[in-house]
């Protein structure tokens, strides 16, 4: 069974930054999906950026690209979320994701349904 475990999370004033981590354990796959999606008060969760591990292609969201990048350590089984520039309306909970790829679909999505693991997330606040 798959688990992810995000930290890193906290406060921050407009224009700092963060590195959210995501620890995962269980999974066998050798072909799968990492992402990192938000969700703010009131509001639907939204993907920011995900990496497939077949190639290492990434992809981001139109709302955090250039401010944000998204690496991985496969020796310590982590996923990393760097957070630049941060701006007030970054403010949510932040949760790591893994999903399965196959040899037809290589590349990772922005897409919660395509995701099966998930984190419990971790609060990113961004208020000066």
């Amino acid at each position: 069974q798959v688990q992810l475990v995000e930290s890193g999370g906290g406060s921050v004033q407009p224009g700092g930054s963060l590195r959210l981590s995501c620890a995962a354990s269980g999974f066998r796959r050798d072909y799968y999906a990492i992402a990192w999606f938000r969700q703010a008060p009131g509001k639907e969760r939204e993907g920011i950026s995900c990496m497939s591990s077949y190639d290492g292609s990434t992809s981001y969201a139109e709302a955090v690209r250039g401010r944000v990048t998204i690496s991985k350590d496969d020796a310590e089984n982590t996923v990393y979320l760097q957070l630049n520039g941060l701006k007030p309306e970054d403010t949510a909970v932040y949760y790591c994701a893994m999903g399965l790829l196959s040899i037809v679909q290589r590349t990772c999505t922005l897409d919660p349904g395509d995701f099966g693991s998930w984190g419990q997330g971790t609060q990113v606040t961004v208020t000066a």
